[in-house]
């Protein structure tokens, strides 16, 4: 007979299992974005309202989340970046990029980088 308390511990197993799962394919999905390569984009206009509202209210958020993340996936794989003797690179991709394209960009700009004044 099934009692109650096996069923909870059947869910608590079950909801582990997708937690992890979950988290698990986020950071591989946040990697593939980090790992990228960087399109030079030509030179744009200013962006408008619409980038400007879509920048502040989706995709900081998730350039946070992401960069939050990839610091927890740093920090799992350091020891075997160090005996890899490639902290660095795994710092550069995993945290430093995506919180240069989350923190250090003009608000609706496509590109990383402070906003450059133009010479008019």
């Amino acid at each position: 007979m099934i009692t109650v308390d096996t069923l909870v511990n059947k869910l608590r197993v079950a909801s582990k299992k997708t937690l992890m799962s979950s988290a698990l394919a986020s950071m591989v999905f946040a990697s593939t974005l980090a790992v990228s390569a960087p399109v030079q984009a030509a030179p744009a206009e200013e962006p408008g309202a619409f980038e400007m509202t879509a920048d502040a209210l989706v995709a900081r958020p998730f350039g946070l989340a992401l960069t939050t993340l990839g610091a927890a996936a740093f920090v799992v794989s350091l020891p075997f970046s160090a005996l890899g003797g490639n902290v660095k690179e795994a710092a550069d991709n995993l945290v430093v990029g995506p919180g240069k394209a989350t923190f250090v960009r003009c608000l609706g700009c496509p590109t990383s980088g402070r906003k450059q004044k133009s010479a008019d």
